[in-house]
């Protein structure tokens, strides 16, 4: 039950909230249960009093039966408005919450997760976690002291009376919810899992569409769907099973009970120990009183859920991150040369290095290219200036300046990255180019975008700058996306830029006008390309070639044009030509 107390310490700031609704749930249910009582003995006195032919004062009595049909009018409007509330804004912290988490663990910790499976958790696993307050939390609160407070006001009038009034409301309140959880711990766990799996292979399917239908693949995508679902189905339909079973089973409770003190108060009603108003005020407060406890049983079997949904955010936010942030302020740079001494890393639970025994120095202002088969460790590289990763020896300065020094925030608002795969955004192509700088003026976003050879393409769509581009930019060419890539870089006007095979799957003519566009993006930054094509390479100073992780040669592209050749030229590791 560790994850209940670790959420009720994130319930912290609503607590507030929490205590107001409790005690208007508290009130309400209060006022049904006098409503209740007092419409029985009002009734019965009156019948009474009619036989007998005794004058009665009713003004009391009745101004108390309205005064509680008001209180539970609107104590239910106001305790559903105060809970509701507190539900939406815990719920919109806690997904703030979450991210913030969230955030530091990307890229690195974040890919051995299904985005699907991610969003299962901000959105599913963190919605159900309203239940514990609202359907646990609260309930629970709510029958704990009305059920010492109905005990109290039965004993008043007859010890055994209470009793058995208290054995019924224990079997409703305690033994079936206890029943009930445990029946739905193991499908409530299932749950979370089962939906998570399920929102996965449908957008495995949607994404994966294209390639789905050229192999004939999709009635196999759509068995897989299917059978997740039945799954999914067959748990819910267990869980709603039982929940109608502990649902009878309350109001057989509280039939029982009624039934148990009719039994008990009858011959006290013929001994005079009870007046018939007295036993027609307790039958209907019993009977009432089991409002108290009849949301328990459905809120403990959904607890199965709440906590298999917080393991699974706690999860996350558990995750060491892979790089440790500096207490200390970042450092301000006066130059922005790069400098890589010794360093190695290897990703976990790989065998051989990534890199090893790294050593680069690209100056202020100047261009160097890390070249390579695929595989060599040049993303590697890339990922370790960033500080995505933290390298396993050796170190990497920005300035003299290590960057271990730097806040991660810090250390990437002094870089601009133009990689081959430019994720665009479901909005705008002029909110796409504010991401690197959301107060940039329309003169601005339309310089960068000229320099970055779109701007007349952009000019000449029928919304301009506000073109929606769709879901990872799917209405715009490889070609146009990398240049709005560009066109961000400039807008950000970093004084390090990192191009990431900038060029690849473009055709020989987009490659020549983006290169021609990356040349002036390049002027007066300190440049950092990788590849493994020879584009570009006339543009940069120094080149170091890589193979398997280590380096293999080094010079400008004047100097080593074999070398350097033979890395690009092969897909495999091996010697250079």
């Amino acid at each position: 039950m560790k994850e209940l107390l670790r959420l009720w310490s994130l319930f912290r700031p609503y607590r507030g909230w929490m205590i107001a609704g409790t005690l208007i749930a508290l009130l309400t249910l209060i006022a049904n249960v006098a409503l209740m009582a007092l419409a029985g003995w009002f009734i019965t006195a009156m019948a009474v009093a009619g036989v007998a032919g005794v004058a009665i004062n009713y003004f009391a009595p009745a101004a108390l039966i309205r005064l509680s049909a008001v209180v539970r009018t609107a104590g239910r409007y106001t305790e559903r408005l105060v809970n509701h509330e507190a539900t939406f804004r815990l719920i919109a912290e806690l997904r703030v919450w979450f991210y913030r988490h969230l955030e530091p663990l990307a890229p690195a910790r974040l890919q051995q997760y299904h985005s699907g499976d991610l969003l299962s958790r901000i959105r599913a696993d963190i919605d159900a976690l309203d239940n514990l307050y609202v359907r646990v939390l609260v309930p629970v609160a709510v029958a704990a002291i009305s059920a010492v407070l109905f005990f109290v006001f039965l004993l008043l009038h007859d010890p055994l009376l209470a009793l058995s009034g208290l054995a019924f409301l224990l079997i409703a309140g305690v033994a079936l919810p206890v029943w009930s959880q445990g029946r739905g711990q193991a499908p409530g766990r299932r749950l979370a899992e089962d939906e998570a799996e399920l929102r996965a292979a449908v957008i495995d399917g949607v994404q994966g569409m294209a390639e789905l239908t050229i192999y004939g693949a999709n009635e196999r995508q759509a068995q897989r769907v299917e059978a997740l679902g039945r799954r999914l189905i067959a748990d819910q339909a267990r869980l709603s099973s039982d929940h109608g079973v502990t649902q009878a089973a309350v109001g057989l409770s509280a039939s029982l009970s009624l039934w148990v003190l009719l039994w008990l108060g009858i011959p006290m009603v013929h001994d005079g120990t009870l007046m018939p108003p007295q036993l027609a005020m307790l039958a209907l407060f019993t009977l009432a009183s089991f409002e108290a406890v009849a949301p328990l049983p459905q809120a403990f079997q959904l607890l199965g859920r709440t906590l298999a949904a917080a393991r699974r955010i706690f999860a996350i936010v558990d995750t060491d991150p892979p790089v440790v942030e500096p207490t200390a302020p970042s450092p301000r740079p006066e130059r922005f040369d790069i400098r890589f001494r010794g360093v190695g890393f290897s990703y976990p639970g790989a065998s051989t290095p990534a890199v090893a025994d790294i050593d680069l120095d690209v100056p202020q202002g100047t261009r160097a290219a890390v070249v390579g088969a695929t595989g060599s460790g040049k993303s590697t590289l890339f990922n370790l200036l960033l500080r995505f990763w933290e390298p396993d020896a050796g170190d990497i300065s920005i300035g003299g300046h290590s960057i271990t020094a730097f806040r991660g925030d810090d250390l990437r608002s002094h870089i601009a990255v133009v990689s081959q795969q430019t994720y665009l955004f479901d909005t705008t192509i002029r909110e796409n180019l504010q991401i690197a700088a959301p107060e940039a003026t329309q003169e601005a976003i339309e310089a960068a975008c000229r320099v970055a050879q779109i701007h007349d393409f952009i000019s000449e769509l029928p919304d301009g700058y506000g073109t929606w581009v769709g879901e990872t930019g799917v209405r715009l060419s490889g070609g146009q996306a990398r240049r709005i890539a560009v066109a961000r870089a400039l807008l950000k006007d970093a004084p390090i830029l990192l191009l990431d095979e900038p060029t690849e799957g473009l055709d020989a003519e987009t490659e020549r006008s983006l290169m021609q566009a990356l040349d002036r993006l390049m002027v007066g930054r300190t440049v950092l390309l990788i590849t493994h094509r020879p584009a570009g390479l006339d543009w940069v100073d120094g080149v170091l070639v890589l193979d398997n992780g280590r380096e293999v040669a080094r010079g400008d592209s004047k100097v080593i044009p074999e070398a350097t050749q033979g890395a690009l030229l092969r897909d495999v590791a091996g010697a250079t030509a």
